[in-house]
């Protein structure tokens, strides 16, 4: 395990929240989260698109294909996080799988709440969709809010009967309002990142006051799982949402999803964010990255033999 980095990171991230008090606008918050997170930018192409009215990136690594595309929701609390924020883990997304990948700016809380990225992701899946791409062609992937987001967003789809992506990629996710997991007590003391207190706040922001914790498109835990394309859930030992990823699991499973847990001793919540600085970082994304090009390969290769 990278002990080094991993405890830079930390202390990076207690900086950080330490400067935030009472008087800390959420204006302010984005601002100081987006600086944390995009110091050395990677170099890519990028075509900012409008996608039915909602405002996404398209983000290439050289070489990239426009064929397939990998669908990115970014994490953040449902308050903070952005393109710019997760920036450098799309482009590292894009080079590992050799395809090109889709940034969405869902709105956010408090100006936006529940339903409302779910909403917009569903948007922009259409949009891809109204453009040629099959569901084959792409994959999904989020981390913390944003991998709740995509596990949302693939239930609609099945709901709706429209085409479903290849397969999915959830890091870290946050897919349970509640914060009922025995982890958030377990590993409170060794998570710089966040807390049940916090997530809690988090939740209260982006529920409001009247949509239930356990609505199915807020905490996919609570979800109908079944029949859902294969799902990969990365997550690290060391963090408060570690049952989240397990509950996530072991619900999809019992429903007959192929759904595979991914736990990394030693990290923390979302350390794939820290890729080029993290060996973990570009080791897990490597990992999430093929599994969705086999995905993707798999159905192409059905198709051919048809």
């Amino acid at each position: 395990m990278a002990q080094d980095p991993l405890r830079s990171i930390a202390e990076d991230f207690r900086r950080l929240y330490a400067g935030w008090g009472p008087g800390t606008t959420i204006g302010e918050m984005r601002r100081q989260w987006d600086t944390f997170l995009r110091s050395g930018h990677v170099a890519a192409e990028l075509e900012p698109v409008d996608a039915n009215g909602v405002p996404c990136r398209w983000v290439r690594a050289p070489g990239a294909s426009r064929e397939r595309a990998i669908v990115y929701l970014h994490g953040g609390g449902y308050q903070v996080g952005s393109l710019d924020s997760h920036h450098n883990v799309m482009v590292a997304f894009s080079a590992a799988s050799g395809c090109s990948v889709l940034g969405i700016d869902y709105r956010l809380a408090p100006e936006h709440r529940f339903p409302a990225p779910v909403e917009d992701s569903l948007l922009v899946w259409r949009w891809l969709l109204a453009r040629g791409f099959t569901g084959e062609q792409v994959g999904i992937a989020g981390d913390s809010a944003g991998a709740g987001i995509a596990v949302a967003l693939m239930t609609l789809l099945r709901d709706k009967s429209l085409p479903l992506p290849a397969a999915a990629v959830a890091m870290s996710p946050w897919v349970d309002m509640e914060a009922s997991g025995a982890s958030y007590a377990r590993n409170a003391a060794r998570d710089p990142v966040t807390q049940r207190t916090v997530i809690l706040q988090m939740a209260r922001t982006y529920l409001g006051k009247m949509a239930d914790p356990r609505e199915p498109l807020a905490s996919p835990i609570h979800a109908n799982l079944a029949r859902l394309p294969p799902l990969l859930v990365q997550v690290g030992s060391d963090e408060v949402l570690l049952d989240d990823a397990v509950q996530l699991v072991e619900r999809a499973a019992s429903q007959g999803t192929d759904a595979r847990l991914s736990v990394w001793n030693g990290m923390v919540h979302v350390f794939q964010l820290f890729t080029g600085r993290l060996p973990e970082a570009d080791a897990a994304i490597e990992q999430a990255a093929t599994f969705l090009r086999a995905a993707m390969d798999s159905h192409a290769l059905t198709r051919s033999n048809a």
